[in-house]
């Protein structure tokens, strides 16, 4: 196999399910960002629908900077990069084997830090029920985003190991 095959063209039709699971990732992942994430339902009255977006643009209308670049380096560049480095890593031609290292090294780093958005919306789900004056239920923005985080944690897995066996047959 020649080393500047792309891992797509070295496993050809194998690399179908990859390609399609990192480009629903992505869509997915978009689509989550701007959908519905939670319904707010205060004193039982009120509604309000937000999105990672539309948090964004609260918190920075609100000049809560810190709490705008929590939300926007952990839920939206973070698993953004990491999603376009698997696209890169899988589909580029022409990488050597320390560039691939490295490549998969850094998505598996990212992986680890972008789980913290996990974390802050369980907080603030808690944190909403925990209270009797408001309400939360959680929209399709939030299935949409939980579906792109698997999608890409199967495909960098499976990335990982189709990665790891094709530096081994070089």
């Amino acid at each position: 196999m020649a080393k500047n095959k792309s891992l797509v063209e070295t496993y050809g039709k194998r690399s179908i399910p990859i390609v399609l699971m990192l480009f629903c990732s992505l869509t997915l992942f978009v689509a989550g960002i701007f959908r519905p994430f939670t319904e707010v339902t205060k004193l039982w009255v009120f509604e309000n629908q937000v999105s990672v977006y539309d948090g964004l643009l609260i918190f920075m209308k609100n000049g809560e900077y810190f709490l705008f670049a929590i939300l926007l380096v952990f839920t939206v560049i973070f698993p953004f990069v990491k999603i376009l480095s698997l696209i890169t890593l899988w589909l580029k031609g022409g990488l050597d084997r320390k560039r691939i290292v490295q490549l998969y090294t850094f998505v598996s780093y990212l992986g680890k830090w972008s789980m913290l958005d996990v974390f802050v919306v369980a907080n603030l789900v808690l944190l909403l029920k925990s209270g009797s004056v408001a309400s939360i239920k959680v929209q399709d923005g939030f299935f949409l985003f939980f579906a792109s985080v698997m999608l890409t944690q199967i495909a960098s897995l499976w990335i990982g190991i189709m990665a790891h066996k094709n530096l081994e047959e070089n």
